[in-house]
């Protein structure tokens, strides 16, 4: 019996040891998302929740810096639509809302500081489902507003992915000639 225990913890610890010696990180643990270049201009409004979230993502990144003026910027990033909309999806036999759709959508392009398309408008679309009690409406109101926070947290999430992904344009130096 001693002898199967010692076994199994020797096993255990030989697992742990080559887990974390082969690279192993949870997502979102460890270095962000380094981006491709330096600046980057955020088209969003001073007041939306969803470019500040973003400024604060990239700022605690890399060395990449959010600037305001889009002519010193390396990239631009266009939010050409963003919305949030609410869905009837079910009813109970009386008629009444049983369940909700919550959607957010954001539609954006980044550009270069020469307005080449650096990636083409891109949509995200986030769903969440919601049940409803007439019985408990501040509950859900509030839990409404937290699944719209998490939304909003996952976009940001999949921006960066996106923005992490794109490759700047190289200049093309000519062939030297010998």
């Amino acid at each position: 019996m001693l002898i199967e225990r010692r076994l199994v913890f020797a096993f255990m610890l030989v697992a742990a040891t080559m887990l974390s010696a082969c690279g192993f990180h949870l997502r979102g643990s460890g270095n962000q998302a380094e981006l491709p270049f330096k600046t980057i201009y955020l088209g969003f409004p001073q007041t939306s929740s969803l470019g500040n979230e973003l400024k604060r993502y990239i700022a605690a990144s890399d060395g990449t810096v959010v600037v305001t003026d889009p002519k010193a910027a390396e990239a631009i990033l266009e939010a050409l639509r963003e919305s949030r909309t609410k869905e009837i999806i079910s009813l109970n036999s009386q008629g009444r809302v049983r369940e909700y759709a919550l959607y957010y959508k954001l539609l954006f392009q980044v550009k270069d500081g020469k307005n080449n398309i650096l990636l083409a408008p891109t949509e995200i679309n986030i769903k969440r489902l919601i049940s409803f009690n007439e019985s408990q409406v501040l509950a859900k109101e509030a839990e409404e507003t937290m699944l719209y926070r998490d939304m909003q947290t996952d976009l940001v999430q999949q921006v960066l992915r996106r923005l992490t992904a794109i490759k700047p344009a190289q200049e093309v130096k000519p062939a030297q000639q010998g």
